[in-house]
């Protein structure tokens, strides 16, 4: 089942306390101080997995998931973050080693994240799985933003801006994020649309890993051997920036860049009509905030069973196309990201 949009989840628990068992990760506490804990009333333990904050959105999952955990001090939380694959699944074996109740796991990427997902479901953790999917049926939920909506609308602006339906002319670069569902999603969504436009043509493809150093140095690189394009199809705000910047540097003008993820720096340009980011895409990092509230509200309270038969096993998140007629309702001045 896929739903378009997502209302706000409130949970209202009474679980009592008990410290987090020793471990060698840094468990995140939150809340007043708790009254000293009784072998009638366990705490129940939630660990929750996400990539390093190494770009503007991870930095807004990161900030999001702390924001959440703050939420429930009636929750045993351990917050890990992740440079690598490797990494994260080497943390995801910790926290299974801490006995947790359930698992929110954003993954670095889907393929080697797939393996250790499934063990931990197979081992009767709740496994939720945020933005990027596994390439398994092995969690209990998964709520991810409609990457493809997201590549078919950026993909319909940039024909239209282009001349139009049928009519648009253009030489275009791609930059693709990191090996996952979101980023081939994204992508194959996009392509069908520039491939039934005979005038748009793409002369440069390339992952740039939704990063920006890794964007400026792709962008270079693209333009090195095309410097006539059009415009550039980023997939991300923080490639964005980076394909910015190598236009800069090449001293190249009169092209435009189509991003996403709503950063506040891009959509406040968007909003100021800057002709460098004429839109933008809507990609919310608060999506982790949602799969956290989910787990606690099956976990909390016993009855997992019964709160999973009516609980959607997949969530879909809307996004929206941002332009400057509307970009003011999605520009938040003291945001993260």
């Amino acid at each position: 089942m896929k739903i378009k949009s997502i209302a706000s989840i409130v949970l209202v628990a009474t679980s009592a306390a008990l410290g987090l068992a020793a471990s060698n990760l840094t468990p995140v506490h939150t809340g007043a101080s708790i009254a000293p804990p009784t072998a009638a009333a366990t705490k129940v333990k939630i660990g929750v997995s996400i990539p390093a904050a190494d770009h503007g959105w991870t930095a807004g999952v990161v900030w999001w998931a702390k924001e959440c955990s703050a939420l429930h001090p009636e929750i045993d939380w351990t917050i890990v973050t992740a440079e690598s694959p490797e990494k994260q699944i080497e943390q995801i074996e910790a926290l299974m080693a801490q006995k947790v109740d359930g698992l929110v796991i954003l993954a670095t990427e889907s393929a080697p994240l797939t393996p250790i997902a499934e063990e931990a479901h197979n081992r009767g953790i709740l496994i939720v799985n945020v933005d990027r999917g596994f390439l398994k049926p092995c969690a209990d939920i998964f709520i991810e933003g409609d990457n493809k909506a997201f590549g078919r609308k950026s993909a319909t602006f940039m024909v239209e801006k282009l001349g139009g339906k049928g009519k648009a002319k253009g030489d275009i670069i791609i930059l693709e994020g990191i090996p996952c569902t979101v980023n081939t999603d994204r992508v194959s969504a996009a392509m069908e649309v520039f491939k039934s436009e005979p005038g748009i043509k793409v002369v440069g493809q390339q992952a740039a890993n939704w990063n920006r150093q890794k964007a400026l140095e792709v962008t270079e690189t693209l333009l090195t051997k095309n410097p006539k394009v059009t415009a550039i199809w980023a997939s991300d705000d923080d490639m964005a920036l980076g394909a910015e910047q190598a236009l800069t540097e090449k001293g190249i003008s009169g092209v435009w860049i189509l991003g996403g993820a709503g950063m506040k720096d891009i959509i406040k340009r968007v909003m100021e009509k800057d002709p460098m980011f004429p839109a933008d895409i809507t990609y919310p990092p608060s999506m982790i905030a949602t799969g956290m509230e989910l787990a606690s509200s099956v976990l909390v309270g016993g009855k997992r069973a019964e709160k999973l038969q009516y609980i959607p096993k997949h969530l879909m998140i809307d996004v929206d196309l941002v332009t400057p007629e509307n970009a003011k309702q999605y520009y938040f001045a003291k945001s993260i990201y």
